[in-house]
């Protein structure tokens, strides 16, 4: 596990708080979100998690001057490795955007309902084991839907199972290819996803 232990002192602010964003990809919701809060007084995107070091999300935030560590998963499932690379950063709320493996119990319990994850799909429909990225757009297609969607919810030990906090909708046609459908639902993500992130720090 590698990163800069650089404490971050939240954002001067009735409420303000540090974030991490755990990703596994390329990272395009990720500096989105960097974007977003890059000038908030009450929100600091502080660092950087993912599973893969050749995630290209690593490189994203480390150009915009966000910190990164890598973790490998028996590291993700040691409270004595993660909590404390958590708090050596402030950390006070965490964003899944794009991050594949499971959240150990240990750290929902340590971040009551401060783990939110985005999903690519209209919850409950497309989730659980194995529903992640292009599998979901692919079951979508599959299925016949006639609207897709992304959904935000908080991060509960059953996967895909949290409380939903916000949805939104896309119309498909019968021609969208798997491409076309994962097209359509990631202009969603970029449209609304931060907007969502920051109503949810609000009650935080």
């Amino acid at each position: 596990m590698e990163s800069e232990r650089i404490t971050c002192s939240p954002p001067k602010g009735r409420r303000g708080v540090c974030i991490a964003i755990f990703v596994s990809g390329s990272g395009t919701n990720c500096e989105n979100l960097i974007r977003h809060f890059e000038h908030s007084a009450t929100v600091k995107c502080a660092l950087v998690v993912s599973n893969k070091p050749d995630a290209y999300a690593l490189v994203r935030a480390e150009r915009l001057g966000v910190p990164t560590a890598v973790v490998t998963k028996p590291q993700l499932n040691n409270p004595d490795e993660m909590l404390p690379l958590l708090q050596d950063y402030g950390i006070g709320f965490i964003v899944l955007a794009g991050f594949l493996p499971l959240i150990p119990t240990y750290l929902i319990e340590a971040f009551p309902r401060r783990i939110i994850n985005l999903h690519p799909a209209l919850l409950p429909k497309f989730g659980g084991k194995g529903m992640w990225g292009h599998h979901v757009h692919e079951a979508v297609k599959a299925a016949g839907e006639t609207e897709t969607g992304m959904t935000v919810h908080y991060v509960s030990p059953v996967c895909d199972g949290g409380e939903i906090i916000a949805q939104f909708r896309t119309s498909l046609s019968a021609d969208d290819t798997v491409d076309d459908i994962a097209e359509k639902e990631h202009q969603l993500e970029m449209e609304h996803f931060p907007q969502v992130v920051e109503q949810v720090l609000r009650s935080v």
